[in-house]
């Protein structure tokens, strides 16, 4: 019950915040600069308000601290780390658009900086999910329903780094109208039920507690899409994106299953790979291009593909690795 509460709270916070936020981010001005290096008709949404992920970021918190109240009073705080954890991405995301806002450009932080704000993030993230027990360095592999026993070190090295990389890949597919949160969907509703299935029961308590944050960001990107979808009336900004892509890598570490993330990541995964293969290709051919634009996304819209097409599709390719994922995993749950 508390996580289907939780879904239908954070929904309508999202969706409340965002008819006060819309509006007082117009009246401060804090629209989105678009590159001039992207789809030349991307630049009709130059002025739209950005930073919109403070809404979802409002309603999910909200959510989980009413639906995770009982949680919370055995002792179980776990969804409240994650959380925190996102929302220190999140917080690294404003810095970043509250320059970009400032100077007018779609520049923030430099990459150095965001780097090493992420990874000190990170690693703090992964000491503490170790320290509460929730975290091994045996990595689980999916499909084979068996471990690979790591050196602490070694693994800490390994996690900070997928966390980073799942960070940048979620604010990379932020990039068109309602692209990064549909695609996240799928991912929420796994999470969601790989927290609250029946045959969980023999596991900890905080996969409750997890699968309540889950459904409050299922329902936190459903809320936000109300004012997200084509033509967007606002964007998530780099506040948003590093939010959920921490939110993402967060659970994958807390549900002790990282490389579900290649998986449930898929298309994150894709749009990263695209635009280092595009760098790379034209350094090497000095001026040649494989795609023509990246990330993936653009590709596919310098192809003819509408905004709305290509959303569909990456969002439906999100859900059925997202189904492979539950079958991917299945063996270990059904073992406990």
């Amino acid at each position: 019950m508390e996580i289907i509460l939780a879904a239908i709270v954070s929904f309508v916070v999202t969706a409340v915040v965002g008819k006060l936020l819309i509006p007082a981010l117009v009246r401060l001005k804090a629209g989105q600069s678009i590159k001039e290096i992207g789809p030349k008709w991307h630049m009709s949404k130059q002025g739209t308000p950005t930073v919109g992920g403070l809404m979802f970021i409002i309603g999910i918190g909200v959510a989980i601290v009413i639906c995770g109240w009982n949680g919370m009073l055995a002792g179980n705080f776990q969804h409240l780390y994650v959380y925190l954890f996102a929302l220190v991405f999140g917080g690294i995301g404003y810095i970043d658009d509250y320059q970009k806002v400032k100077h007018h450009q779609n520049t923030g932080l430099t990459a150095p900086q965001k780097f090493l704000l992420q990874l000190a993030a990170a690693v703090a993230f992964l000491c503490l999910m170790r320290y509460e027990g929730m975290l091994s360095p045996n990595l689980y592999i999916p499909f084979f329903n068996t471990h690979l026993v790591l050196n602490w070190g070694v693994y800490l090295v390994f996690a900070a780094f997928v966390i980073v990389g799942t960070v940048n890949a979620v604010n990379i597919t932020d990039g068109i109208d309602g692209l990064s949160s549909s695609v996240t969907l799928p991912v929420a509703a796994f999470f969601t039920w790989e927290g609250c299935m029946p045959v969980l029961a023999a596991l900890p308590a905080y996969y409750g507690q997890l699968s309540i944050f889950s459904a409050a960001l299922l329902g936190g990107l459903l809320g936000f899409l109300l004012y997200n979808h084509y033509p967007a009336k606002v964007f998530m900004g780099d506040t948003g994106s590093l939010f959920l892509g921490g939110a993402v890598a967060a659970l994958a570490f807390a549900y002790d299953m990282p490389l579900i993330l290649i998986l449930v990541g898929f298309v994150y995964i894709c749009e990263t790979l695209s635009d280092i293969i595009q760098v790379a290709y034209f350094k090497l051919t000095h001026g040649k291009r494989i795609f023509k634009m990246a990330p993936l996304h653009h590709h596919f819209e310098m192809c003819g593909w509408s905004e709305k097409k290509v959303v569909a599709v990456f969002t439906a390719v999100s859900l059925l690795f997202c189904l492979l994922a539950v079958v991917a995993v299945s063996g270990r749950f059904l073992a406990a």
